[in-house]
C-alpha cells in the first residue's frame, strides 16, 4: 500500500475537521475511527464556537450543511457573581459584532464533519486495527485528552485535577431565552446555560454545571423534579421555570498541557496537546485554532521538506503554544479565585465583575479575544 501522507488519529471533532483541512491542500489522508466497542451513552454536549471556527467549518462546507435547530446564535451573554449586583454582562450590539458567538450540538456536528468526510476523495477511513497498514509521513495525534498514542511517545504532562465534575443535560424554559448566555459563579459551583433551540424551539438550553466531585454525584442520584428545584436554588429563577428534558451525563474536570507538541513524524492537536476547564467556552475553539495553524504550517512548507520534519512540526508548536497556555493559565486562574472561599476573595472577585463591566473597552478587548483563539 502507498503511504498516506498523513494518519489522523482521533475521529471526535477535531481529527476529522484536520483530516478534511489537510485534504483541501492536496494531501493524501488516513483518518483513523474507533473500532466498534459498546454504545455510548446520550450526547448532551453542546459547544460555544467563535468567529474563527465558524469560518473553518464553513470553508470545509461543514457548518452550512447543519440543521437549524443545532446551532444558536449568543448576542448576549451575563456573568453573576456570588454577591448581589455583582454581573458582566457582554453584547453583540456593544462589542459590533454580529453575534457573540455560536452554540453548536455536538453530537449534530460530529455527524456532519463524518459525512464531509465520507464525501471527500483525499480522505479514507481506516478502523484503529487497519492503522497500522496505513503508514503515513506524518501522525496527527488528534484522541483527546486520555490519547493512548500521545502516552505512547511518553509525552510529559503538565495535569491538575480540579477535584470537579461537569455535570451535562438539556432543558426547557417557561421563558425565551432571547439568544442570551448566562453563567453564575456560586463558589465554588460554575453553571452555564448556553441557548438552544431543540427541542424547545428559543426556550431550550444546554446546561453545564461545574462542581466538587461529591457534589456531582448527588446531583446525578436526584430525581428529576429535586434537580429542577436545585437548578431553580442555583439561578434564583432569573432564566425561567427550568425542566430537564433527559438523561444527565457527567466527565472529570482537569487542566492539562503537553510539555512536548511534537517529534519525528507526530504531532499533538486539541485535547491531546491542551485541557481547559470549560468556564470560559474555549475547548473546541482551541482544537480548531490548532487545524488551522497546522494546515497554514503544511501548505507553506519548503518543497523539500518531509512532512514529519520536527523543524516543520515545531513552526506550528510555536505559533499555538503561547494563546493555549495563556487560555489554560486565564481559565485556571479564575476557578481558583471564584473556588476561593476566604471573605476577601469573595469580595475582590465580586468588585472585579462590576468594575469590569464598567469599562467598555476593557469588555470590547476582552470579547475580541474570545472571538479570535
Amino acid at each position: 500500500m502507498k503511504p498516506y501522507d498523513v494518519q489522523v488519529r482521533g475521529a471526535g471533532l477535531v481529527g476529522p475537521a484536520l483530516a478534511l483541512s489537510l485534504a483541501s491542500i492536496g494531501l493524501r489522508v488516513a483518518l483513523v475511527a474507533d473500532d466498534a466497542g459498546p454504545a455510548r451513552g446520550p450526547d448532551v454536549r453542546a459547544f460555544a464556537l467563535n468567529a474563527a471556527s465558524i469560518a473553518l467549518l464553513r470553508g470545509l462546507k461543514v457548518w452550512d450543511a447543519l440543521p437549524a435547530h443545532a446551532t444558536t446564535a449568543v448576542h448576549e451573554m451575563r456573568v453573576e457573581g456570588d454577591a448581589p449586583g455583582a454581573a458582566l454582562e457582554f453584547s453583540s450590539w456593544q462589542q459590533r459584532v454580529g453575534e457573540l458567538a455560536w452554540i453548536v450540538d455536538a453530537a449534530v456536528l460530529e455527524r456532519e464533519l463524518a459525512a464531509a468526510v465520507r464525501f471527500s476523495p483525499h480522505v479514507t477511513v481506516v478502523t484503529a486495527t487497519q492503522a497500522e497498514a496505513a503508514t503515513a509521513r506524518l501522525t496527527a495525534i488528534c484522541e483527546g485528552k486520555s490519547s493512548a498514542t500521545r502516552d505512547a511517545h511518553r509525552v510529559p504532562l503538565d495535569r491538575r485535577p480540579y477535584g470537579q465534575r461537569a455535570v451535562a443535560a438539556r432543558l426547557v424554559s417557561s421563558l425565551p431565552h432571547g439568544g442570551t448566555a448566562r453563567q453564575w459563579f456560586g463558589s465554588p459551583d460554575v453553571l452555564a446555560l448556553l441557548p438552544f433551540d431543540a427541542p424547545q424551539p428559543l426556550a431550550s438550553y444546554a446546561l453545564v454545571w461545574s462542581v466538587p466531585a461529591a457534589r456531582a454525584d448527588a446531583l446525578l442520584a436526584l430525581d428529576p423534579t429535586a434537580f429542577n428545584a436545585a437548578l431553580m436554588q442555583a439561578t434564583a429563577g432569573a432564566a425561567g421555570d427550568l425542566q430537564l428534558t433527559g438523561e444527565r451525563v457527567a466527565w472529570p474536570l482537569t487542566r492539562a498541557q503537553a510539555v512536548t507538541w511534537c517529534g519525528p513524524g507526530w504531532v499533538l492537536l486539541g485535547d491531546a496537546a491542551h485541557v481547559v476547564h470549560p468556564l470560559a467556552g474555549q475547548g473546541l475553539n482551541l482544537g480548531l485554532a490548532d487545524v488551522v495553524a497546522l494546515t497554514t504550517v503544511m501548505a507553506a512548507r519548503e518543497p523539500w521538506r518531509e512532512l514529519g520534519d520536527e523543524k516543520l512540526l515545531r513552526r506550528y508548536a510555536r505559533e499555538r503554544l503561547l494563546p493555549t497556555r495563556a487560555m489554560v493559565e486565564i481559565t485556571d486562574g479564575l476557578m481558583q479565585l471564584f473556588a476561593h472561599p476566604a471573605p476577601l476573595a469573595r469580595e475582590l472577585r465580586n468588585r472585579g465583575l462590576t468594575l469590569v463591566n464598567r469599562l467598555t473597552p476593557i469588555k470590547r478587548w476582552l470579547t475580541a479575544q474570545a472571538l479570535d483563539s
